[in-house]
């Protein structure tokens, strides 16, 4: 039977991407790259494309994000070390041909550019 609540409340509901023996290190190298803004331009539509301030390692906020970090990340997010992206900065980077190192902890989509 399945329970109607499969998540504890209180988790955050993002994880790595794939079911296989990895340690998180290196599903977050494997789901780190560098990409354009046409690959993100989905991930921002959807609402889960976040910035990472460049003071701030990519590897340790996913990790706080795959391992529910809650903590962590909502100090980011209220110091603004973390921003979801807006319609502003997609319109600058539409044209722009900037280059992103991006992570993805599903369904969530982190970026900078580099």
């Amino acid at each position: 039977m399945v329970s109607p609540n499969p998540d504890p409340p209180g988790r955050l509901k993002y994880a790595m991407l794939g079911n296989d023996e990895s340690s998180t290190a290196e599903k977050l190298d494997k789901y780190t790259g560098q990409v354009d803004w046409t690959y993100l331009r989905p991930h921002h539509l959807s609402g889960v494309l976040y910035f990472v301030d460049p003071s701030l390692a990519l590897a340790e906020v996913g990790a706080a994000f795959s391992e529910d970090g809650k903590a962590r990340v909502e100090a980011w997010i209220k110091a603004g070390d973390i921003v979801k992206i807006g319609d502003l900065h997609a319109k600058q980077w539409e044209n722009g041909g900037t280059q992103f190192e991006a992570l993805v902890v599903s369904p969530f989509v982190l970026c900078r550019p580099v």
